[in-house]
């Protein structure tokens, strides 16, 4: 039975679950400001609160208690209040290179970019289990609904779809166009009527049923119901022998789960690529919204060439009430935790025997996080190419903070590659100064791993020729915005909004006496 703490502060064992010292929950010393007394609710939105005053990486920022009241954010469904008190909170500190906040999304302006309350789904999701459908989707053009993944083993694998499936009915309607409205351009009534539908379909509803038109031209009705499965986040992994002779490796990986799912599958790919000698790899990352930290690191340990071993990977800044011990909520869990930029210095360790010197990150709007992070630490190391288009723009990351029964997310540190190299707020823009590669949009008409898909060939072509000029087919009707668009929330309030983008740390927190 859960028990619930009736105190300011709502605390729980830990950060996240491999982050826990032991099973006591401690009490902390009330701050001065918020009362005592009140309901579940408001004690949840007053912690809320108080941690990000302690910990955000942004707290000098942030207003005081009497000037925020964390309790006026009111609403019949709590976990809306809750994500309504931080996303107010999140517009308040203040980047001083774009004179926007940190947090502004262009996409949905005054809801957070990056911190978000989680009500378990995620949290289940980076630990390897999902229960949805199994699938994502994505407007290729204004008329052309398209499967952008599947995940193996899924309702929607089981049933025989893959990417690239173009949608033409859902639940008996065919009224799926793309209607919604995107830096002032009107699509459709742009009343976001279809999309609503096609939203609460997808992600509101237990079942679904849709008539979609496969890669090989024929037609199929399927019916859906959700359920729990084991999620894989490689979704594909092959080797290619190219004209030039070159052996090119092609690895997507779609979500940064936890080491103990993702290390093994990503262990039995890098070995069948160092065993069949290639000299180049793709990282297909296109929408891969992060995830653990630690799982980045692994990936960049089985890039990285063997000789930068035992050098610098990246280095973590946290906020000076954290380096300087002012944290007596984090302290009164887990002791005295050492936040300085020595103690957290993270090295690269080599694994596996693959030794390349080129690899080509695959990327979208969708591409967050941990992504990110995984590309900056590889950035001073070896020929870093950035393919396809504009990053999400994420370079901080949090701890997962548990607050009764929800984890609350918001930015907690940032990262610096051993360079120097980080705040990429506004993403990596392929082919821009700094970002050697091509820019160039997504290509939902083909499956992962066919050769003649948009970002891929430009990829072969480079390696065979030198240059990523590829004929590509003419398209109109969609701007490059909406092009990125997925109904996964990652672009718009319109839409879903549960898609995971970040970082979190999973790793035991060191410890020292102050």
């Amino acid at each position: 039975m859960k028990k619930i703490f009736y105190l300011i502060i709502v605390l729980s064992a830990g950060l996240i679950a491999s982050c826990k010292k032991d099973n006591k929950t401690t009490v902390t010393p009330l701050p001065t400001g918020p009362s005592k007394n009140g309901s579940t609710l408001q004690l949840i939105q007053d912690s809320i609160y108080l941690y990000a005053k302690e910990d955000n990486l942004w707290f000098d920022q942030l207003p005081t208690y009497a000037a925020f009241q964390p309790r006026s954010f009111t609403n019949p469904e709590d976990l809306t209040a809750l994500s309504n008190e931080l996303n107010a909170l999140s517009q308040y500190a203040i980047n001083p290179a774009t004179n926007a906040p940190y947090e502004y999304y262009k996409y949905a302006p005054g809801q957070a970019k990056y911190s978000f309350i989680d009500n378990g789904t995620e949290t289940a999701a980076l630990n390897g289990v999902k229960g949805d459908f199994g699938f994502d989707l994505q407007y290729n053009l204004v008329n052309d609904l398209r499967i952008e993944y599947v995940y193996p083993g899924s309702p929607a694998s089981l049933a025989g779809l893959t990417r690239g499936c173009q949608i033409t009915s859902i639940n008996g309607s065919s009224n799926i166009s793309y209607d919604g409205v995107i830096s002032g351009v009107v699509y459709g009534t742009g009343t976001s009527t279809n999309l609503n539908f096609v939203n609460n379909a997808v992600f509101n509803s237990g079942t679904i049923t849709m008539t979609v038109t496969t890669l090989s031209g024929s037609t199929k009705t399927v019916s859906l119901a959700t359920t729990s499965y084991n999620v894989n986040p490689v979704l594909k992994d092959t080797v290619y022998t190219e004209t030039s002779g070159k052996k090119l490796g092609y690895i997507v990986f779609n979500s940064f789960v936890s080491d103990a799912v993702a290390d093994p599958l990503l262990n039995a790919a890098f070995a069948n690529f160092a065993t069949q000698g290639i000299s180049d790899l793709v990282v297909d990352l296109r929408y891969n919204g992060g995830g653990y930290v630690s799982t980045a690191e692994y990936l960049d340990n089985l890039i990285v060439p063997p000789a930068k071993s035992g050098t610098l990977m990246y280095n973590t800044y946290y906020n000076s009430n954290l380096v300087s011990g002012k944290d007596p909520l984090i302290t009164s869990q887990f002791g005295s935790v050492d936040f300085s930029v020595a103690a957290n210095a993270v090295n690269f360790a080599k694994q596996g025997s693959l030794n390349i010197n080129r690899v080509f990150f695959i990327m979208t709007g969708q591409t967050a996080s941990a992504s990110e992070l995984t590309i900056n630490n590889l950035r001073p190391e070896m020929d870093v190419e950035f393919v396809g288009s504009q990053s999400y723009g994420k370079p901080v990351g949090f701890f997962g903070l548990k607050i009764n029964k929800y984890t609350v997310y918001t930015p907690e540190f940032s990262i610096e590659n051993a360079a120097g190299q980080g705040g990429y707020y506004q993403g990596f823009i392929p082919g821009a100064t700094g970002y050697p590669g091509v820019n160039s949009y997504d290509d939902l008409t083909k499956d992962f791993g066919d050769p003649k898909e948009g970002l891929l060939s430009h990829i072969l072509n480079y390696v065979n020729t030198g240059t990523y000029a590829v004929a590509r087919q003419t398209v109109q009707s969609l701007s490059p915005e909406v092009r990125a668009l997925s109904l996964n929330g990652a672009n718009t309030a319109s839409l879903h909004v549960s898609k995971f983008t970040g970082m979190v740390l999973n790793k035991k927190l060191k410890h020292k006496i102050r």
